[in-house]
């Protein structure tokens, strides 16, 4: 080998090396990690009860943590659409819009949920259509004409179940079937406006209901369901792709070890969960499917 091949052959590999490190360096590695739900009445209140699951991120990731305060689903969606948030969590259907302009949200673990007053055990929930139990409306046919509450427009749930599944319940379209329809911004504000008696019915997610009941603002017995829906996959949590691989695995270890740490309970009890378990994207693909149907109508 000559010694100018022994310098083209070093030159070859210092680019190759270069080259590497450069790409290494593509992936976004911040020096404070900015992490967001979708809001509830109680979001300031939940901020709280996410403490432990901040500081074991702080700890997996040798990162500073910032909490985005969200105002809708949307504005969760648009902060990680541009990379103001890292990781999120999401309700399915607002993932599912996220996801399909940007495929660098992914979504990676999700509750298992402990069995509850109306949820039921596992990673997934149901949308319910609740009233109350003495107010007559005890069937489907005998809330058209009257006032119900939906949740969010971009709410799984609380907007698209009820438009697409709902809907082959009832002969008329769903807005036309009801007197009224509001988005009321959550699903404990539905919840609330039902029992405070400014709407007749709202559409809620089991697990949401369950946790106005928890925090004793109502009482299980005075509500009734006369629909649900099928089965749907939990709230996803999300992070961005373009992060840095071993942050992004530091980001799963967060959540899918969260159960080890006994500082955590407190939150655990409070999401009714045994545990966080892994999740794909495909998994979601049901809520595609209920769009999908919902764009065909």
């Amino acid at each position: 080998m000559t010694t100018k091949t022994k310098v083209t052959g070093a030159t070859a590999l210092a680019i190759v090396l270069s080259t590497g490190t450069l790409a290494a360096q593509d992936c976004v590695d911040p020096d404070t990690l900015v992490f967001s739900i979708i809001p509830t009445e109680e979001t300031t209140q939940e901020v709280d009860l996410y403490a432990p699951v901040i500081a074991r991120m702080r700890e997996k990731t040798g990162k500073s943590i910032e909490f985005f305060m969200p105002t809708s689903y949307s504005s969760v969606v648009e902060a990680m659409l541009n990379g103001w948030v890292h990781v999120g969590v999401h309700g399915p259907n607002s993932y599912v819009i996220a996801r399909d302009r940007d495929d660098t949200l992914e979504v990676f673990a999700t509750y298992a949920k402990l069995p509850g007053h109306l949820q039921e055990e596992g990673p997934g929930y149901r949308a319910v259509l609740i009233t109350l139990a003495d107010s007559g409306f005890d069937d489907i046919e005998s809330l058209r004409g009257q006032v119900v509450a939906l949740a969010d427009p971009a709410s799984t749930s609380g907007n698209l179940l009820p438009r697409v599944v709902f809907q082959d319940q009832i002969d008329v379209e769903f807005d036309d079937f009801f007197d009224r329809v509001v988005y009321s911004g959550g699903h404990d504000l539905s919840t609330l406006a039902v029992h405070e008696g400014r709407v007749d019915a709202a559409f809620v997610a089991t697990h949401r209901f369950d946790n106005v009941v928890e925090r004793g603002l109502v009482a299980l017995e005075e509500f009734q369901v006369v629909w649900e829906s099928e089965f749907i996959p939990q709230d996803p949590f999300v992070y961005r792709t373009d992060l840095c691989p071993e942050l992004r695995e530091a980001i799963r270890d967060t959540f899918l070890t969260l159960h080890e740490d006994p500082d955590a309970a407190d939150f655990l009890a409070n999401v009714q969960s045994a545990r966080f378990v892994p999740m794909q994207d495909s998994d979601y693909n049901i809520i595609r499917q209920i769009a999908a149907a919902q764009a065909a109508q």
